[in-house]
């Protein structure tokens, strides 16, 4: 591999996250979300959700990275 496990993860994001947003702001602007409570719950979820697997792919890197140390010893 060339690049580093960052490198590749913010790249991937950086071409994920235009869709994301598309997908949210259709949702958004449909009607689905008739209420206030229905936005707030909605957006409640989804960003932070968004940041959450985001997050995730460091944390899944960290663990691989200990695995590796400790079965190289």
């Amino acid at each position: 591999m060339q690049y580093s496990f960052t490198k590749l993860w913010n790249l991937t994001f950086l071409f994920v996250a235009p869709f994301w947003f598309t997908l949210v702001w259709m949702i958004w602007s449909s009607g689905q979300l008739a209420t206030d409570a229905d936005r707030a719950v909605f957006a409640l979820f989804v960003v932070p959700g968004f940041l959450v697997i985001y997050l995730s792919g460091f944390l899944i890197e960290g663990w691989h990275k200990k695995k590796k140390s400790q079965s190289a010893r």
